[in-house]
């Protein structure tokens, strides 16, 4: 076996990560699922809602069975939810086109929406033991360091390297340890701040380590102004405490979720609360602002409380009023979630 590799596993047999639920069992569909939450976001937070998606929808055909609310509310609080749609999606296409189960074929599986080719290479090697490499965020950030690979990884010719230097270091056997291996030793060792040098395997041939270079390994991305936009959001509760929702459009931010309306500016905000219901009086919640990855979202909160919901409300399917019950099974934008949590101790 390659000596990269075979320090890799002789690290990762004592300090690697060897009980995470979706190691028990480590089949195709609970692999895929894991790779996919992790996506932009850290194994602890993960944790506890791959165990909760799971206990709902158990295996893949459940998940193409599953109304897409539901799906989105087993995700909610987990960001970036066009992989729960495309997750979604990629289940009913296994059930239409590969009976049921996501294909052993790369061609196929790398097709299939929201995988591409690093997360059906981790699939292929974790759940089948098929040698195929992977180039996750934390992949990247070990061979950038450990070849002195200098650029950003997201730029085609410094990712085209990388992925010829984790096909090379892929070894033969033992493919799902040796995957696991190099995911744990960048998540948990070669860090992005303050990496562990002194407990990484690879320490002796690391040419960032060697060269005093770790902190400028892997090249950052170039820094862009984050535009800021501000909206205001319209909480309309009734006598009996529920609030207004409305579903989000098929394009932009949190598309196809429940939401809470928005307005432009504060008089555009009475002008359609008026048309949602009747309303005596709003007060204005203290602002907050929201970050995602390309901007930052200013929300200014405005609840009209005591509203009173006309029938016509009522025929419009993208306008529901909802209950406390109702909005626990409902996928919501997690900033929309945790603000309705606050208001619901205030009188109604």
């Amino acid at each position: 076996m390659k000596p990269f590799a075979t320090a890799l596993l002789a690290w990762f047999d004592r300090h690697g990560r060897h009980d995470l639920p979706w190691q028990h069992p480590r089949d195709a569909y609970r692999v895929w699922l894991s790779e996919i939450m992790l996506q932009q976001t850290q194994v602890a937070t993960v944790v506890s809602y791959f165990e909760r998606f799971v206990a709902a929808l158990p295996e893949l055909r459940a998940l193409a069975a599953a109304p897409e609310d539901r799906v989105l509310a087993l995700w909610s609080g987990l960001g970036y939810y066009r992989r729960a749609r495309f997750l979604h999606r990629a289940a009913q296409l296994c059930v239409e086109r590969h009976g049921g189960e996501l294909p052993r074929d790369f061609d196929a599986l790398a097709a299939l929406p929201g995988i591409g080719r690093s997360t059906a290479g981790a699939i292929l090697a974790q759940a089948h033991g098929l040698r195929f490499p992977i180039l996750d965020g934390n992949v990247k950030r070990v061979l950038a360091r450990y070849h002195g690979i200098h650029g950003h990884p997201g730029e085609s010719a410094v990712e085209k390297q990388l992925w010829q230097h984790a096909d090379a270091h892929t070894p033969a056997a033992r493919v799902a340890d040796y995957t696991q291996a190099i995911m744990d030793l960048g998540a948990t060792v070669c860090t992005r701040s303050k990496p562990r040098c002194e407990a990484c395997p690879l320490a002796d041939d690391c040419i960032a380590r060697r060269d005093g270079l770790t902190a400028h390994l892997p090249s950052p991305k170039p820094t862009k102004t984050v535009p800021v936009r501000a909206t205001v959001m319209l909480i309309l509760r009734d006598a009996r405490g529920r609030v207004l929702l409305q579903r989000r459009g098929p394009q932009g931010v949190w598309s196809g979720l429940w939401s809470l309306p928005e307005a432009a500016d504060i008089d555009a905000a009475w002008r359609d609360a008026q048309r949602y219901a009747r309303i005596d009086d709003a007060q204005a919640l203290a602002p907050f602002t929201h970050v995602f990855s390309h901007y930052k979202l200013r929300i200014e909160p405005l609840l009209f409380d005591g509203a009173t919901a006309p029938h016509a409300i009522a025929d419009n399917p993208e306008l529901r009023w909802c209950d406390a019950s109702e909005l626990a099974a409902l996928g919501l934008p997690a900033p929309v979630r945790k603000l309705l949590q606050q208001i619901e101790g205030t009188t109604a």
